[in-house]
């Protein structure tokens, strides 16, 4: 009994060492994805009112953790039944992500200034009347995280399950688990900071300490404009991460832009953003002309 019992044991310890040493593998092939997922995600939830901006992270990390409970047993579903499914399906997710980064470019430059304003001060007066029910508006803004996220955590999931991709299912699935709850936690964890940071520096601001005092004006300062910051850096992160997929998936491309890009650092992410916004204009034609001709079709009917 007891010899079973420490051979069961050997067994155990063998295996977390092997799920150990392999997420470790996954967190680092997956820590690029993690820093876009980061960016894209920050810039989602800004914009709603302080006191609930809190609650919006968090309800965007349960639909996070509802995406992996959903998308990590569909990956190793779809591994072992149809290995094949895994990257047509990955490419819409990246057309998808490259078709929501053009219509935002194209929003801020085809639309008129005035316009863009009068929306701005509307959602800003919005924001400041406390008469105002914005449930709407942050279900909204839930929704539209939660879609981002889906595909970047698909991505994390697929190259997460490359790199077990010989081991067993039991295995397969502690390393998926591990690595999804580590990225949601990472991911929603530092967003619940980045939005509660001009918070952190108004609570600063008023303290005795001069030292303290003028940090938090610094953190005051510095605010906004990493706000504006990561609100491009997201944008930017749709074009990388979908053109990145798309790329992937089309070989002659791929290997194309690895061999243009050899030795030469940012040069492979710089072709990649530049498909995802080739990719993303396609998508976007192809969605309007669709549009107009159901529109035409609705009216002659």
């Amino acid at each position: 009994m007891a010899s079973s019992l420490l051979a069961l044991l050997d067994d155990i310890a063998t295996i977390l060492d092997d799920v150990s040493v392999m997420t470790k593998v996954a967190a680092k092939k997956t820590a690029g994805v993690l820093g876009d997922d980061l960016a894209l995600n920050a810039q989602q939830v800004a914009g709603v009112n302080a006191d609930r901006e809190l609650p919006v992270v968090w309800a965007v990390a349960k639909g996070s953790a509802i995406n992996k409970l959903i998308l990590v047993p569909a990956a190793l579903t779809i591994s072992a039944l149809a290995n094949w499914a895994i990257m047509p399906l990955l490419m819409l997710g990246g057309a998808f992500l490259c078709f929501e980064g053009f219509e935002k470019v194209a929003h801020k430059f085809l639309h008129r200034k005035e316009e863009d304003q009068k929306h701005h001060a509307e959602l800003v007066e919005a924001v400041a009347n406390p008469a105002v029910d914005m449930v709407a508006f942050e279900k909204e803004k839930v929704k539209g995280a939660v879609r981002t996220d889906f595909i970047l955590s698909a991505e994390i999931i697929v190259i997460s399950l490359g790199t077990v991709a010989t081991a067993s299912l039991s295995k397969q699935f502690t390393v998926l688990a591990l690595i999804s709850v580590v990225m949601t936690v990472g991911v929603y964890g530092l967003v619940a900071g980045i939005v509660k940071l001009d918070d952190a520096g108004l609570y600063l601001s008023k303290k005795a300490n001069a030292a303290a005092q003028a940090f938090g004006r610094g953190l005051l300062a510095l605010a906004p404009k990493l706000m504006k910051f990561l609100s491009i850096v997201g944008t930017a992160a749709m074009f990388m991460v979908g053109g990145g997929i798309v790329v992937h998936g089309i070989p002659p491309l791929h290997h194309a832009i690895e061999h243009l890009g050899h030795g030469i650092p940012g040069v492979p992410t710089l072709l990649n953003l530049i498909a995802g916004v080739v990719v993303g204009g396609l998508v976007l034609l192809g969605v309007n002309l669709v549009k107009g001709i159901v529109g035409r079709l609705r009216g002659k009917s």
